[in-house]
């Protein structure tokens, strides 16, 4: 598991790394077609890598669950995805002009609905 952990943990150094990249380097004035897309990109793979990192952390410190090393895994990564794509989703609502915070807690919510009809 520490090598899975490791890895995990590298990717995620890397994909902060490539979104620090875009945030800094790249110009959505000349490309703006790529520069969104690499941001939408890294924004996804951050988010991802980084909440599987802490998702794991969670779900092994909790007590009354008897799941294995597998299980907790795979839990962690459905929710770090669903976590986001429900960034991206906020970040395009914010893009088009239609973000409000009941529209933010509604994505959001349909996120862990889904999640909790899955995690039974």
């Amino acid at each position: 598991m520490t090598s899975l952990v490791f890895g995990i943990a590298l990717s995620a150094l890397l994909s902060v790394t490539s979104l620090l990249i875009v945030l800094l380097r790249v110009s959505p004035l000349t490309a703006p077609v790529p520069a969104l897309t690499s941001f939408f990109l890294s924004v996804f793979l951050s988010t991802i890598s980084v909440s599987l990192l802490l998702l794991l952390w969670a779900w092994k410190r909790v007590p009354h669950h008897t799941w294995d090393t597998g299980k907790i895994m795979s839990v962690s990564l459905r929710e770090a995805i669903f976590l986001g794509l429900a960034t991206v989703f906020l970040l395009l609502f914010h893009l088009f002009g239609l973000l409000t915070w009941w529209i933010a807690l509604m994505i959001f919510g349909v996120f862990a609905l889904v999640e909790m009809a899955l995690l039974q």
